[in-house]
């Protein structure tokens, strides 16, 4: 399994619009073969901070999800969204996945 952590900072005035589209994103992303955990939070304190946890099968599963052409496009135009680019923090699996989605 290959997981992460990643942090989007927006500009303020595109905070909403990112939630948008994102929140669009998740459904599709969740249910493609590789991917274990999805989820999309926004700070409660800061509302330009959107925080994804995911879980996918191998790096390759993660690989495959980039290469969709909405990702593809996203990530060309992330910094219209962004304030600074991504932080993304690679984590160790201690606890398996869980079995069930809400």
């Amino acid at each position: 399994m290959y997981g992460f952590i990643l942090h989007a900072h927006t500009r303020p005035e595109q905070a909403e619009a990112f939630e948008q589209l994102f929140r669009a994103y998740v459904e599709p992303s969740r249910a493609e073969p590789g991917c274990i955990e999805y989820h999309m939070l926004r700070d409660a304190q800061d509302p330009t901070l959107f925080i994804f946890y995911e879980v996918w099968a191998s790096r390759e599963a993660l690989a495959e999800h980039t290469a969709l052409p909405h990702m593809r496009e996203f990530h060309d135009q992330r910094m219209d969204y962004l304030r600074r680019d991504f932080e993304i923090r690679e984590i160790e699996m201690l606890s398996p996945a869980s079995a069930a989605r809400a």
